[in-house]
């Protein structure tokens, strides 16, 4: 994992604005997410997080989480904003998938963007590998930290709350 400084960390945030505007169509009750994915400067797929087919029979956000089975992995009701953003571009640019990077941004209940987490999806980080997707962008306290998409795959299999 690398922070971005400088030239690097002005691009990034311009991705990271486009990602909030994308964040803001999210119909989760729990979480606003955006996620672009670019190459070549150039957004080539976007998502944000709703539940599937963004149909209200298909909401579950303010469900407890701990009356699911533990054999449930991912516990919200949502399509991630990540997949979203892989199918968006396996539809529209699918020959420009590879080497892309995937900016992922979340907003707080004011719209505001917030600090990511540590790597802990394992859904939305295998699909990336198998995408050709080859960095994840987040934004952090200390920084926006780039992380080759296999580090991010081998630190989400391995968090630890």
């Amino acid at each position: 994992m690398k922070t971005l400084t400088n030239q690097e960390e002005r691009e990034a945030n311009k991705f990271i604005e486009e990602t909030i505007k994308v964040a803001l169509n999210s119909t989760c009750e729990r979480a606003k997410c955006g996620s672009i994915i670019v190459k070549d400067n150039e957004i080539i797929g976007q998502g944000f997080n709703s539940p599937a087919n963004n149909s209200e029979s298909q909401r579950r956000c303010n469900n407890n989480k701990d009356n699911y089975n533990k054999k449930i992995t991912d516990k919200t009701c949502c399509v991630h904003a990540e997949q979203r953003a892989i199918m968006d571009a396996l539809k529209n640019n699918p020959s420009k998938l590879k080497d892309s990077r995937l900016y992922f941004i979340r907003l707080n209940e004011k719209n505001e963007k917030e600090p990511a987490g540590k790597p802990y999806c394992t859904i939305c980080s295998k699909m990336a590998l198998d995408a050709g997707i080859v960095e994840f962008i987040l934004m952090h306290k200390e920084g926006i930290k780039v992380y080759k998409t296999d580090e991010y795959n081998n630190l989400s299999y391995n968090y630890q709350e």
